[in-house]
């Protein structure tokens, strides 16, 4: 199948790249690639890597709730209902792994509204859907959502969508922008599998050098020798006259080598300007990191915290104002004992913080006084009068 996407996700995303002329028949061939499902593109273990690692990071930091702005922002608990946002058992966790998920393969969250709350109206469980079984058209002025065939009610829709394209519905698909990259490594990949699987011997010549071999004779005797070849690691045995020779490629020379290396930085990259170089894969450049603690910080400001804040903003639109979520990112960088107690110390003496926070972070428990913040420095002590 060809990795040109079927008719309502051309018209939704735009036309797919151009594939270059190639033939179907052999073993490297982009046209045999399927990427017609968002599960296809994730054996591409780059996409597969970033999408996860970026899944991964959201869901095990902290998430917070404030309420109020400045000097009346506050921390306030968690509503339940946002604990368990599809109300089907999972946690909240599972439904922002799902989002993210849906993101970044396909660029939109869809999902129906289950539960409402009956003051603001906002939704407060929304069961969210497969984004292939998703199809969205036009009736006169009306946009007419379907999952799996069946009318969305529009009362009942939850859509949020990332990389949105003036004049379209939904939010441009990752992979379908990249089709051509993502095929491309794919088809390396299983150029190269299908190598190792042929024992290494992708063709050969088994001549007779005194007969000429009727096509039939032909036919069973490249059987009979496949058979033989196949998973034995004995010698062969030939009649006289029969010559064989293998026709091998060194792997270290193989194009596949080169296209699996090329491809997988730029699949990484969709996610971000420094995932590759996060996930470890080669981009020709001569960046290194000096310690964990930097490679955090790259991480988090280049890479992550752009999806972050997009997961706290559908979050917050949930909630009523001036309530909004916000994820500790501070879990992220991870730095040495004695740079982390400078740390606090700094902030305890600017009095960013109060101790409580302090050994909140060093999972301690909180003192009676550990709330308490000075309103006055200490004034320096009077000079002692001598004589």
């Amino acid at each position: 199948m060809s990795v040109l996407f079927r008719g309502q996700e051309r018209r939704d995303f735009g036309s797919a790249p151009a594939i270059p002329p190639n033939s179907e028949v052999g073993g490297f061939s982009i046209r045999r690639v399927d990427l017609s499902s968002a599960e296809a593109a994730m054996q591409k273990i780059a996409v597969a890597s970033s999408v996860n690692l970026l899944a991964s990071i959201i869901t095990t930091m902290s998430m917070k709730v404030y309420t109020g702005d400045g000097t009346d922002r506050r921390r306030i608990s968690t509503p339940r209902w946002l604990d368990d946002l599809g109300m089907d058992g999972h946690g909240i966790e599972d439904w922002i792994w799902r989002g993210v998920w849906s993101w970044g393969l396909r660029g939109n969250i869809v999902g129906t509204v289950v539960e409402r709350d009956t003051t603001t109206g906002k939704p407060r469980g929304i069961d969210m859907h497969h984004p292939d079984e998703i199809t969205v058209s036009k009736d006169g002025s009306k946009r007419v959502w379907r999952v799996k065939g069946k009318e969305l009610p529009a009362d009942r829709l939850f859509h949020k969508r990332i990389f949105p394209i003036p004049g379209q519905v939904l939010g441009a698909s990752p992979i379908a922008q990249h089709a051509l990259t993502i095929g491309t490594g794919l088809a390396g990949e299983q150029y190269a599998a299908q190598f190792y699987v042929d024992g290494g011997h992708p063709t050969a010549i088994f001549q007779n050098k005194s007969q000429t071999i009727d096509p039939d004779k032909r036919d069973v005797l490249k059987r009979r020798f496949r058979a033989a070849m196949r998973g034995n690691r004995e010698p062969i045995v030939l009649g006289s006259d029969w010559d064989y020779k293998a026709i091998q490629v060194s792997p270290s020379d193989a194009v596949y080598l080169s296209v699996a290396k090329f491809t997988a930085a730029e699949c990484a990259r969709i996610y971000g300007p420094g995932m590759p170089e996060i996930l470890g894969y080669e981009t020709g450049g001569s960046m290194t990191y000096a310690n964990i603690e930097q490679r955090s910080l790259d991480l988090l400001t280049f890479t992550a915290d752009p999806w972050i804040r997009r997961v706290e903003r559908m979050l917050s639109w949930l909630l009523p104002a001036p309530q909004f979520v916000e994820f500790d990112r501070k879990s992220l960088v991870r730095t040495d004992l004695l740079t982390r107690f400078r740390a606090h110390e700094i902030a305890l003496r600017n009095e960013f913080e109060v101790v409580d926070e302090v050994r909140a972070v060093e999972n301690m428990p909180p003192l009676p006084w550990g709330q308490e913040r000075p309103t006055a420095k200490t004034p320096p002590p009077t000079p002692v009068q001598m004589g």
